[in-house]
């Protein structure tokens, strides 16, 4: 049973910082899941602003926990006190220097930190498998390194400034001038605190001797006291106490960090080697090579990683046994200086004994499937894992000699303790480990507490940290002492109460007096259905996510899934019944069913079907007859339709609009479509072409019919014919195309009898026009090509989207006579699904002489009628890339679907076209 939130506690947090309190119980159990193994539920979950929002309610003194990206693995995420969502509203970023450095905000993802700094030449130093999920705020709180940055380039050697707000709501900036002469007069005892405790660690030779040691790994067990080496200036010592410090020690507002060399040119290698232990002998020769990045893939890694779609022919065709791989990579930024280094690999590699041979490529797709596959491995093998149990991903290191040895310490405690399929994966070439646990905490805790204890003095024996990136967070607290010893654990303690005297920031993580803290809160998860009991909760798809502002993430889908099943089964009703009802619209309606989430799952789970799915049980048997016969009628249907859009344009005034919403009252969002002035007029009916010897089937788009073109264009259907005709290309447009649907009105809303109404004459209609599979067909709409793809696959018909077969078989016979200046790109999710981005880009080259595609680019979640049924899902999902276009001042705006175009016109005050309309113009 949930617990009812303190009442005093919201009356201060209301006091404090009115209405950013959500504390319904979906917006609690939403946010009581992260990517670690533990699970607390808040009292409330805070959405500030703003950072004098924050510096308020640290004023208050009320317990709480930060959170962003929700992607840490050690608990230091979750609270059963306040939790405060830094996601929301502080994503800014600004480049610095021409990208020297940039200034960032922590609710930013590190994958469009990196976007923005591209055109320079530069990255961040940090580089984790979850770059494309994980946050600033995280990667300074965790000290994030990941594959290539080792200690070098990590968060704390790369880190400029910070600008901290304290515990008691004081905001300081490191980088300014005067900082440390605010800090003196604005927090007297702490930065007198921070000078003492610098004075004490450099006078006392063990503590320089334990520091030096420790932080040569890859070290973020406890505080980072090698700050107190490394810096003289209290502020100085603050901000990089603070990485790494999980939000115990104060708010990380904006950082100021350094960027490295974003190196354009790379060649990656897999070397399969026929047992572990051969693979860390191959290590210092290697290492020699001076590689940018050595990663570790054991045995069962190597099985979960054939399974994967992206796996190459070496890797499938490997019958694993014992083996073992390393994965490697050189980086460099110019082509002689990659093809020495190749050439000085090659010359290790004829010395390795090798299983398999050792292909070194420059292919960047090649390069890209073998990253897809590392960086997806733990949410890979965490996904395989049998239903109920919970998956745990540790993380330690020790020097590199002692490497092998510790690899051969874990695979006998897997075996003590039965932990079967445990995998062992890693950054060998800085002594780091990741293995994988699976568990069932549900039943006892014993064999966990105990395989923990052998494991962390196996560790420490090869003088090693227990955690080397992850963070202390709850999991390894209660063993900082024993790695550090009595004197710098007492320094960490003083660091704590210096900063926060109150203790209030992030209880019980990083220190902790209680030696049985990480058994405590552990995550249950219950069996529920296929797609959520796959999901580990990573958080992978948040930030491709348009609701993700608005309601729920696929995330929270999925952990409010198991969270309603929980419930049911201990008979809390109550419970179940509210979970249900606000899981309607929360989850249900505003669920964009783009399927992006699939796009960034390691597991590919598509929680748009599960959506699909359950919109399907909602729906009665008249219902499913009524769409039914939609598909036998749908020429009819989208005719009537037509001429509704024509007779609202044509009425006065607000009648259509004042129409729409009453209907909407009384019938439900989820029944009448939302009419507003901006909308267009019906379109044109679709209608066949015969052609004897066509070179291609274009099935037109039922949109077209739908909806009218953007103000001054001839709209897609016709400006695709024409480009045809110019290119000389031959296109035939079936009989009866005007009943012709690709299926997704029905599949998205659940309607299966009319899908699969729909499927059989598509399938019919389509073999028949392409002579059998003998011709492609041609969709001119991205996600309309999907759904044909779909419907098409029993036919064995050749789906192609208009802008690929653009792009292939029409623009090199067409002339460019001219160019726009400058062109805004909205590339579709649909379109991301299906590969076409390069097409589209390549059309869109030819038309303008600058192509710009916003960074905060995403499904704008029209989403067929979704965009209409809930326009504040596409207002939502468009705020941010409204703002960018805007900024970009382009002479023109394009996408690929009709639907997008009517969402980012919306959004931007805009007129959007589709890209193939401008291609027409400019060949004309």
């Amino acid at each position: 049973m949930i617990e009812t939130p303190d009442r005093a506690v919201l009356s201060a947090v209301e006091a404090a910082v009115p209405g950013i309190a959500r504390t319904r119980v979906s917006d609690r159990l939403g946010m009581a899941h992260d990517a670690s193994h533990y699970l607390l539920t808040p009292q409330a979950v805070l959405v500030p602003r703003d950072t004098g929002q924050v510096a308020a309610l640290l004023r208050a003194g009320l317990p709480l926990t930060f959170r962003s990206g929700g992607t840490s693995l050690s608990g230091q995420a979750v609270s059963g006190n306040l939790l405060v969502d830094t996601r929301r509203h502080f994503r800014s970023v600004e480049v610095l220097d021409d990208g020297a450095r940039v200034r960032v905000q922590p609710g930013a993802v590190l994958r469009q930190v990196n976007a923005r700094l591209a055109p320079y030449g530069r990255k961040l130093g940090p580089d984790p498998a979850s770059e494309s999920a994980c946050t600033i705020g995280g990667v300074v709180a965790n000290n994030s390194s990941g594959m290539t940055c080792g200690t070098h380039a990590n968060t704390y050697r790369t880190l400029e400034s910070l600008t901290l707000v304290l515990a008691g709501g004081t905001v300081l900036d490191t980088g300014a001038p005067d900082a440390d002469a605010r800090l003196r007069a604005l927090e007297p005892d702490l930065a007198a605190g921070l000078e003492r405790l610098r004075d004490r660690v450099r006078a006392d030779p063990d503590s320089v001797r334990r520091i030096t040691a420790q932080f040569s790994l890859k070290n973020t067990m406890g505080y980072g006291l090698n700050s107190l080496l490394d810096h003289d200036s209290p502020a100085q010592i603050l901000a990089h106490l603070a990485v790494g410090s999980e939000g115990t020690l104060g708010f990380v507002a904006e950082a100021v960090l350094r960027t490295v060399p974003a190196h354009p040119l790379a060649a990656t290698v897999l070397l399969v080697f026929p047992t572990l232990r051969a693979a860390m002998d191959a290590m210092p020769r290697l290492v020699e090579a001076e590689p940018a990045a050595v990663e570790l893939l054991d045995a069962e890694s190597l099985r979960v990683a054939q399974a994967d779609p992206k796996a190459g022919d070496v890797l499938r065709a490997l019958t694993v046994e014992e083996h073992a791989a390393l994965l490697v990579e050189w980086q460099e930024a110019d082509t002689e200086a990659l093809a020495e280094r190749e050439r000085a690999a090659e010359r290790v590699f004829a010395d390795l004994r090798l299983a398999a041979p050792a292909r070194l490529s420059r292919d960047s797709a090649a390069r890209a499937a073998l990253w897809h596959i590392r960086k997806g491995l733990y949410a890979a093998v965490a996904g395989a894992r049998p239903s109920g149990t919970t998956a745990l991903l540790e993380d330690v290191a020790v020097p590199v000699p002692e490497l092998a040895g510790l690899c051969g310490d874990l695979t006998a405690l897997f075996a003590r303790y039965r932990y079967e399929d445990s995998v062992i994966f890693g950054h060998a070439k800085d002594g780091n480990l990741h293995f994988m646990l699976n568990e069932h905490f549900a039943t006892d805790v014993r064999r966990y507490a105990d395989f923990t204890e052998d494991m962390v003095a196996a560790v420490l024996d090869r003088g090693g940290t227990l955690k080397a990136e992850h963070g202390t967070g709850r999991v390894m607290a209660p063993f900082v002492r024993r790695q550090y010893g009595d004197e710098l654990y007492e320094v960490m303690r003083e660091v704590k109460r210096l900063c926060d005297p109150g203790g209030t920031l992030n209880p019980g993580v990083v220190l902790t007096d209680d030696p049985r803290a990480h058994l405590r809160d552990l995550k249950v998860s219950p069996a529920v259905e296929p797609e959520v009991d796959r999901c580990v909760e990573c958080g992978y798809c948040e930030p491709v996510c348009p609701s993700r502002d608005l309601t729920t993430t696929p995330r929270q889908r999925i952990v409010l899934r198991r969270e309603l099943a929980a419930a049911q089964a201990a008979g809390d009703h109550a419970l179940a019944r509210r979970l249900e009802e606000e899981y309607g619209y929360d989850a249900v309606d505003t669920c964009a069913v783009d399927g992006m989430c699939a796009t960034a799952c390691p597991v590919q789970i598509n929680t748009g079907e599960l959506t699909k799915r359950l919109r399907a049980e909602r729906h009665g048997r008249l219902a499913q007859q009524g769409w039914k016969t939609a598909a036998r009628h749908w020429d009819g249907v989208t005719r009537a339709m037509n001429l509704a859009l024509d007779t609202a344009a044509a009425a006065p005034g607000r009648v259509p609009e004042a129409a729409s919403r009453a209907a909407r009252a009384v019938a439900g969002a989820e029944a009448v479509p939302q009419w507003t002035p901006d909308l267009p007029r019906g379109g044109r009916r679709r209608r066949p072409v015969r052609a004897a010897e066509a070179d291609a089937v274009y099935v037109p788009s039922c949109l077209n019919t739908l909806f009218a073109p953007a103000e001054g264009g001839p709209g897609v259907m016709a400006a695709f014919g024409r480009l045809a005709e110019r290119a000389g290309v031959r296109l035939r447009v079936p009989g009866g195309v005007a009943g012709l649907c690709c299926g997704t009105p029905w599949s998205s809303k659940g309607y299966t009898d009319g899908y699969a109404a729909m499927r059989r004459r598509v399938a019919a209609a389509l073999a028949e026009a392409t002579d059998k599979g003998r011709i492609p067909v041609v969709s001119d709409a991205a996600s309309c090509t999907e759904g044909f793809d779909r419907l098409a696959q029993a036919a064995e018909v050749e789906v192609v989207d208009a802008v690929a077969f653009t792009a292939e078989r029409l623009l090199p016979r067409l002339t460019v006579r001219r160019r726009l200046p400058s062109l805004a790109l909205h590339p579709t999710c649909s379109a991301t699904r299906l590969g076409l981005d390069p097409a589209i880009a390549v059309v869109a080259e030819a038309v303008a002489e600058r192509v710009v595609v916003p960074d905060d680019w995403q499904c704008c979640a029209f989403a067929g009628d979704r965009g209409l049924l809930h326009p504040e899902l596409t207002a939502s999902a468009t705020r941010a890339e409204a703002a960018s276009v805007a900024a970009a001042g382009c002479a023109a705006h394009a996408s690929v679907n009709r639907t997008c175009e009517i969402g980012l016109a919306r959004a931007t005050g805009r007129p959007y076209r589709h890209l193939l309309e401008l291609l027409e113009e400019a060949t004309a």
